[in-house]
C-alpha cells in the first residue's frame, strides 16, 4: 500500500502530525505500507492540486478540508478548516453517511493537531500514545503558544524550539519529508543532533537574532496593538513571539512580511496578556474576511508575492479595527 501524507508545511505541528499519522497508520491500519510526504502551504488561490492525490490512500493532516473523493484520511483543528460552505457540507454529509469511527475528523477545541490525532488514534483505533508523549507535549506547547514567558519562546533553549526554527525556515523541499519519520522514532534532542539537521541550526540562530533587531526597529505599539512591515527584508519565516518579547504589554500584533511565494499578513494575540479572552476579537473571523483564517487567537492571510499593496491595505484595516477595539482601555 502506498500512502501519501499531505501536511501543513513549515510548521512544527504539521510535521509532528504527519509523523504521528505515519506511526499510527503503520501500527494500526497498514503494516508494510510505504509513506510519502507532501507539504501544503496557505497561499492565494487554489490550495490543493488533485493530480497529486495519487496514493492508494491519501491523508491530509493539520490543514484545510478537501472534498476530493481521493482523500482517505483528514485530521484538523483549525477554526477555518473549510474553504467554502460546500466543503463544510461535504464533511457534514461524510459524517452522516459514514459508519463510525470513519477516517475524517475535525475538532477546533484541540490545542494542536498532533494531540487531536493522538486522541482519535488512541480512543477509536487502540493506538498506544505513550511512546510519543514527548512529541505530543511539545506540539501543544509550540502550536498553542503555551510557553512560560516571551523569553522562553524567543530564546529557544529546548530542542523542540530549535527544531521549530529549522522547520519554519527550511527551503529544501526534501528536508522536512526526511525529518518527519524521525520525530516519532527518537527523542527530539536526538533528532536535532542528526548530521543532516545539526549544521542548519547556527546560521538560523544568527538570522533569528537579526530578525529580533529588525522587528525591534520596525514595530510600533499603540492602543494595545503592534504593527510592523518587513516586506523589504524577504524572510521565509520568523519567530511569531518576537513582537510580544519586544512589547510585552501589547494585546495584538499585525506583521507584514514577504517570502518567495507570498506576501503574508500575520495576525496574532499575546499569549501572556492578562486581558480576558472573552473580550478579545476572534482573529480567525477577521482573517477569513480577506481569504485567510486560523484560530481565535492567531491567524494569517496570504497574498501573491506581487500584491504587496493589497496586503498593506488589509493590514492597515485590521490594525485600525484592533486598535479601535483596544481591550486595555
Amino acid at each position: 500500500m502506498r500512502v501519501r501524507v499531505f501536511y501543513h508545511d513549515k510548521c512544527f505541528d504539521g510535521a509532528c502530525s504527519a509523523s504521528l499519522f505515519t506511526r499510527f497508520h503503520r501500527e494500526c491500519i497498514g503494516a508494510g505500507a510505504s509513506y510519502e510526504y507532501h507539504g501544503l502551504v496557505h497561499r492565494a488561490g487554489a490550495l490543493f492540486d488533485e493530480s497529486e492525490f495519487t496514493g492508494d490512500e491519501n491523508a491530509i493532516v493539520d490543514f484545510k478540508y478537501s472534498a476530493s473523493p481521493r482523500i482517505t484520511w483528514w485530521f484538523d483543528h483549525h477554526l477555518s478548516a473549510f474553504l467554502t460552505p460546500q466543503d463544510q457540507q461535504s464533511f457534514a454529509d461524510y459524517q452522516r453517511d459514514t459508519v463510525p469511527p470513519g477516517r475524517k475528523f475535525f475538532d477546533p477545541k484541540y490545542t494542536s493537531c498532533t494531540s487531536f490525532l493522538a486522541h482519535i488514534a488512541s480512543t477509536k483505533f487502540n493506538f498506544d500514545t505513550k511512546p510519543v508523549a514527548e512529541l505530543i507535549h511539545w506540539a501543544n506547547i509550540v502550536d498553542g503558544a503555551l510557553y512560560e514567558s516571551p523569553e522562553s519562546a524567543v530564546e529557544m533553549a529546548a530542542p523542540a524550539m530549535k527544531l521549530t526554527l529549522i522547520i519554519e525556515s527550511s527551503q529544501d523541499p526534501a528536508f522536512i519529508p526526511r525529518l518527519i519519520p524521525l520525530l516519532t522514532e527518537m527523542p527530539l534532542a536526538e533528532v536535532l543532533s542528526q548530521p543532516f539537521v545539526a549544521p542548519l541550526l547556527d546560521p538560523l540562530l544568527e538570522r533569528h537574532v537579526k530578525a529580533v533587531e529588525l522587528i525591534r526597529e520596525r514595530s510600533e505599539e499603540r492602543d494595545g496593538t503592534i504593527f510592523f512591515d518587513i516586506t523589504d527584508h524577504p524572510l521565509e519565516g520568523f519567530n511569531k513571539f518576537i513582537p510580544y518579547y519586544l512589547h510585552p504589554n501589547a494585546v495584538y500584533s499585525i506583521g507584514l512580511s514577504k517570502s518567495s511565494f507570498r506576501t503574508k499578513v500575520s495576525v496574532g494575540s499575546n499569549p501572556w496578556t492578562k486581558v480576558d479572552p472573552a473580550t478579545m476579537v476572534n482573529l480567525a473571523k477577521v482573517c477569513e474576511r480577506y481569504g485567510g483564517g486560523g484560530h481565535a487567537r492567531v491567524g494569517a492571510i496570504s497574498f501573491p508575492p506581487d500584491q504587496g499593496d493589497q496586503a498593506r491595505v488589509a493590514a492597515a484595516e485590521i490594525v485600525a479595527e484592533l486598535r479601535a477595539a483596544n481591550p486595555l482601555v
